[in-house]
């Protein structure tokens, strides 16, 4: 296992910077997810670990080598693909055991290698089927067993899930997690969806524009994003957003706007600019209620009963806000309602550098 090191690293197509100057530690034997929505930069970062995409400037360490001038092939690394990158002439555990024969390991040690890691991935008994002959979620095991059998330093997942159905997803994701329990090799892990990020990495990495917004761990990203961006990234439904005024009352900060009004609690009385903008979590938000203090007024548009919750989208003055209420709770179309706002849990941003101020 190894420590991964990126150093001020930069990766520019032509006039095109895919990677702006980002520097980070992936922790030995941690699960670090990259995240951020397509063109962010996040593959091509992936991809310089790698070795298939030469950087621009910077250093990348694996352990306590620099490998920007050394092959792929020699980095100790395995790489997961999307689109699983199987041989399709090649049964099973001729796929797992390719890269093992290129390396001229003994027959009874790839033998031994592949049928531990099909065990551990519970694939034993389709050793000797072809690619076509296996579901999706298969395929992706034997792609991920291909990886295991290397024993490597780092694994690395290129958004691996991204080509199954949902339930499966959830599954795999469940497998993957368990697999890094065993093996704790240093993992770096791509994807686009944030459920995937928070339920499987040590620590995550929200990305944006070829930079790093921020990098924590998922309940801290969560609790405290860094700014409006990581805020709405993160968190399914997203955070809400509106236009407010800060003001100073009785030595309490109030934010208002168009339909609302919230005092915030003594402890978060800090020095605000006069225009601001507040985020509230839909599951921040509860309802309806007839009180009129720390209340977002909404228009309901759209209801979607999902069993566990309900969602339900309302209009703002023109801004669209979604709360996760009760179940049971009975609302209707086009309905006027009041949403009471957990003042404690409430984000305010800068409206111009989108940083979070509180």
């Amino acid at each position: 296992m190894a420590e991964v090191t990126l150093a001020h690293v930069t990766k520019r197509f032509g006039d095109f910077t895919a990677v702006d100057d980002i520097s980070m530690v992936i922790e030995d034997g941690k699960f670090t997810v990259l995240v951020g929505p397509s063109g962010c930069g996040k593959t091509t970062t992936l991809r310089m670990i790698a070795g298939l995409e030469e950087i621009t400037s910077g250093e990348i360490s694996i352990g306590d080598r620099v490998v920007n001038q050394v092959p792929p092939k020699d980095r100790d690394i395995a790489m997961v693909f999307q689109n699983y990158a199987l041989y399709p002439h090649m049964d099973v555990y001729n796929n797992m055991a390719f890269g093992l024969k290129l390396r001229k390991y003994p027959k009874a040690e790839i033998k031994q290698r592949v049928t531990e890691a099909a065990a551990l991935l519970g694939i034993e008994g389709k050793l000797k089927s072809k690619p076509r002959e296996l579901s999706g979620g298969q395929r992706q095991r034997v792609a991920v067993g291909r990886a295991i059998v290397r024993n490597p330093k780092v694994f690395l997942f290129d958004e691996p899930l991204s080509n199954l159905d949902a339930k499966l997803r959830v599954q795999m994701r469940t497998e993957l997690e368990q697999l890094h329990h065993k093996l704790r090799t240093t993992t770096v892990y791509v994807t686009h969806d944030q459920v995937e990020a928070m339920t499987l990495g040590d620590k995550i990495a929200v990305m944006k524009d070829g930079l790093i917004q921020q990098y924590a761990p998922p309940q801290e990203t969560y609790d405290h994003p860094s700014n409006q961006f990581v805020a709405g990234f993160i968190g399914s439904p997203a955070m809400n957003f509106l236009p407010a005024k800060a003001v100073r009352e009785d030595g309490r900060i109030v934010l208002s706007g168009s339909g609302f009004s919230l005092r915030l609690p003594a402890e978060r009385a800090v020095d605000l600019p006069a225009n601001v903008v507040m985020g509230v979590r839909p599951e921040d938000l509860d309802g309806p209620t007839s009180s009129t203090e720390d209340t977002i007024a909404a228009k309901v548009s759209v209801k979607e009963q999902l069993g566990h919750s309900l969602l339900v989208y309302g209009d703002v003055h023109g801004t669209q806000i979604v709360a996760s209420l009760d179940p049971h709770r009975q609302v209707s179309i086009d309905e006027e309602i009041r949403l009471k706002a957990n003042a404690k849990s409430v984000h305010v941003f800068h409206p111009e550098t989108l940083e979070t101020l509180i």
